[in-house]
């Protein structure tokens, strides 16, 4: 059989890795957006290395967009096979995707308005809401932990590795000419201790791996010392300065994980009495899939539960902003807030309105939680730029701008190590790492050479193996 790496290959976004087997059934895992490149994101969107209209089997690691932001394209290119997923996955795709879809369009119309005027060719819309209904008919759902029969050669069990509500490592047993391979694709590797979600799960004996390695390089810092961290930028920047706290949060994870420390600081009466906005419907709706799924949740969050009918994602003074208008008001607002906004790179949605009307005052703080690729405005601002361009315009960064990096749902690497270690290292007879800038992947792969995994690849995009 054959591996094949179509995204996510020295880079951190656009997840696909192809699996074609001798009898010729094509194995796609994962069908991601890329992301935070600007033109180049766009070319590579635009193809996939290989025929949509050949691969029989998609199955989805999780419902983050780079790494399920292409299905509606496949679907679009001739894609009739199925789509197997968690059901927690299921549902968050069914909300991203036609979010993505929207973006899409409102992005190309963007774009040909520009090429118009240069007298280029327009460019056709990478997919539409239509495609992406019309892909949520290939999808079906499998629960964790249990082994399932995709063909007569082919079994898949998902383990919960988590990462974000219903992520999971991928688990294949392929038969081929009475030999069986095992092979394990991590998906992306959350945290030991997250404060919501359950910690990642050991997966079976793999003979080959394909790991993610964001954080290859980084250790994060305790969570407990993020959210002292947070309150110390809530009463400095709110209390003290009486200014605006503006955080870029993914809609899924990040968002819900803010959300939930907020409300255990209100809980324990640690919380200044000033308002906390969640302006983003995606996050809105996020927020309430995350709900739905209660059996995703750690022990401590299902004890907090438990006592007196607490709600983990709602709390006093916190408001859900989902219309136009009142996302405008809330720039309007003469008062100390915490604003939460989408998206986590600060390159779409309304955070870059609130990042636009904020930036100038320096009594503001923008804070940083997650990864954002470096061109990105997010990785802009992370990086400590005093002049950045929002909306085509320059602005001169004069509002404090903070970095919380353990708020990540990525492992740091001792965290992927640990995850690692519930195998037989005699047994895996190659890893290949994905998702993570190349720098990264070097020093991680020296990281697992030391502990002991005898064979570490770094695939180049396009590039492909035979596993024997």
């Amino acid at each position: 059989m054959k591996l094949s790496f179509h995204g996510a290959a020295k880079t951190v976004t656009g997840s696909k890795h192809l699996l074609t087997l001798t009898n010729e059934l094509n194995i796609l895992l994962d069908c991601g957006l890329f992301q935070g490149m600007g033109a180049e994101s766009a070319e590579l969107n635009r193809h996939f290395g290989f025929d949509p209209t050949k691969i029989d089997v998609l199955i989805l690691s999780h419902a983050h967009i780079d790494h399920s932001g292409l299905i509606p394209r496949l679907v679009k290119e001739g894609f009739k096979g199925r789509i197997i997923c968690t059901p927690a996955t299921f549902d968050l795709c069914r909300l991203m995707l036609s979010d993505s879809a929207i973006i899409q369009e409102n992005d190309v119309k963007y774009i040909n308005k520009r090429r118009k005027k240069q007298k280029k060719p327009m460019l056709d819309t990478l997919y539409t809401l239509e495609d992406t209904n019309k892909s949520l008919d290939f999808f079906e759902t499998v629960n964790y932990d249990e082994w399932f029969k995709v063909t007569d050669d082919v079994t898949i069990m998902f383990t919960d590795s988590g990462h974000v509500l219903g992520s999971a490592a991928i688990n294949l047993k392929l038969n081929e000419n009475d030999k069986v391979t095992r092979i394990c694709f991590t998906g992306d590797i959350g945290r030991k201790e997250d404060p919501i979600l359950k910690k990642p799960q050991p997966f079976p004996q793999a003979d080959y791996i394909i790991c993610e390695s964001t954080y290859g390089n980084r250790l994060h810092e305790p969570i407990e010392h993020s959210e002292k961290h947070l309150l110390e930028i809530v009463q400095r920047t709110c209390v003290e300065n009486k200014g605006k706290l503006i955080i870029p949060a993914f809609s899924l994870d990040r968002t819900q994980e803010l959300i939930y420390a907020l409300d255990q600081m209100e809980h324990k009466g640690l919380l200044p009495p000033i308002k906390v906005f969640v302006d983003s419907p995606l996050s809105v709706e996020a927020t309430r899939v995350v709900e739905k799924h209660a059996e995703c949740y750690n022990d401590d969050v299902r004890e907090y539960m438990k006592k007196g009918d607490q709600r983990p994602f709602y709390f006093k003074n916190l408001h859900y902003i989902t219309k136009v208008e009142h996302s405008k008001a809330i720039n309007e607002l003469n008062e100390p807030c915490i604003i939460i906004s989408s998206s986590g790179m600060a390159e779409a949605g309304r955070i870059k309105h609130h990042i636009k009307n904020n930036i100038s005052d320096p009594g503001n703080t923008i804070l940083m939680v997650g990864y954002c690729t470096p061109t990105s405005l997010g990785g802009r601002l992370r990086n400590g730029d005093k002049v950045v361009r929002v909306f085509g315009v320059e602005y001169e960064v004069k509002a404090k701008v903070e970095v919380i990096d353990s708020y990540s749902a990525h492992g740091d690497y001792e965290e992927m190590i640990h995850y690692l270690n519930c195998q037989n290292k005699q047994e895996v007879k190659k890893i290949f790492l994905v998702h993570g800038d190349e720098d990264v992947m070097v020093e991680f792969r020296q990281k697992l050479l030391d502990d002991n995994f005898r064979k570490v690849t770094i695939p180049d995009s396009g590039e492909s193996f035979e596993l024997n």
